[in-house]
């Protein structure tokens, strides 16, 4: 979703949760989170379900020197992920928790893991961690010389990955947010930052009476048009380019920020909000979906530090978006929790 993306990164690291009894070299170890991801960059999963089952076989099939492949799956073996038969063909079998990393599991975590996929990659950027927390400012350029989306836009299959990942993850958004707002009073909805269109095309499938822009990246742009087609409202929904830094499409009832503000620091957040505002003028509504945790303030702090180092952005509660708001000349008339997501609504104040 351009910049809704970033929340569906998702909050999965890919191994266990660490929890209060682990020590600090456990919780600091960096062995076992970077052979589970070079499992998911081969797809070994996936070759040991389609019978490729011992070391010299998946080397040949990952293009893999075989005694070295042959070390990362000893450790996956210790740590829970694969078993060896026992017998003298010393093949390798996926446990239940090994069933994570293949390509159709529901969770997609491979996905997430390759280091070859815009989320993946991102995720590397954590050894820069500390030029973030020294300076507030990105640590993505500081590893791959030019910020996230630049970088995003200079791989086309890059990108292709990462808005069909952004897809399945704006599904289960729309879900939780369909019911729990009376989306058709708008009349017409611009989802800025809107991405492909999947969160766009939900909510004008749910509401026949509606219709939508998507306001988004050129490249960005033309997938959400053909998102729209494919779901047959076409007819309703459009999509147009531009910089939501500057004019948005007017005097539509509603304009959608879904996981669009996490990814920005205050500064370059208010001035997107005020954006809205100045398209919505005083009969529109600006409507912010977040995942403002219970209660609103209880934010996840593994994503709150994935903001941080993919883009300098931050996750916030409800009361900060509110003093965000209030910056840009709006206020919060109100809240519609939706589990671990919120909507929440500003008008002009």
């Amino acid at each position: 979703m351009g910049a809704a993306a970033s929340e569906h990164l998702g909050d999965a690291s890919g191994v266990p949760v660490a929890g209060a009894s682990r020590s600090a070299a456990e919780l600091a170890d960096l062995v076992t989170p970077m052979a589970v991801r070079t499992a998911a960059t081969l797809r070994l999963a996936d070759r040991v379900a389609d019978g490729i089952r011992t070391a010299a076989t998946l080397a040949d099939a990952t293009g893999s020197d075989p005694g070295a492949l042959e070390q990362l799956l000893c450790h996956l073996v210790s740590v829970g992920l694969f078993r060896q038969t026992g017998d003298a063909s010393s093949a390798y079998e996926l446990t239940v928790a090994g069933e994570e990393l293949r390509d159709g599991h529901p969770g997609g975590l491979r996905r997430m893991l390759d280091t070859g996929t815009a989320i993946g990659r991102a995720d590397l950027a954590f050894v820069e961690l500390s030029h973030s927390v020294r300076t507030g400012a990105a640590a993505f350029p500081e590893r791959y010389g030019q910020g996230f989306w630049a970088d995003l836009r200079a791989d086309p299959a890059r990108t292709a990955d990462y808005d069909a990942q952004m897809a399945v993850d704006v599904t289960s958004w729309a879900e939780a947010v369909l019911p729990v707002y009376d989306w058709a009073t708008l009349g017409r909805l611009v989802d800025v930052g809107g991405g492909n269109g999947t969160m766009l095309a939900a909510l004008l499938g749910a509401h026949p009476g509606l219709r939508g822009t998507v306001f988004d990246q050129p490249e960005t742009v033309r997938a959400a048009r053909a998102t729209l087609a494919a779901a047959g409202v076409a007819d309703r929904g459009d999509a147009v380019s531009g910089d939501f830094f500057g004019e948005l499409p007017s005097g539509a009832g509603g304009y959608l920020l879904c996981a669009v503000l996490h990814d920005w620091d205050d500064e370059s957040a208010v001035a997107i909000l005020r954006s809205c505002a100045r398209a919505a003028g005083r009969t529109g509504k600006v409507l912010v979906v977040e995942k403002f945790g219970t209660g609103g303030e209880a934010v996840s702090t593994a994503m709150d530090l994935r903001m941080l180092v993919y883009f300098g952005g931050r996750e916030r509660g409800v009361t900060d978006l509110t003093a965000l708001a209030g910056r840009a000349g709006l206020e919060v008339s109100g809240v519609r929790p939706a589990g671990r997501l919120a909507v929440v609504e500003l008008t002009v104040s």
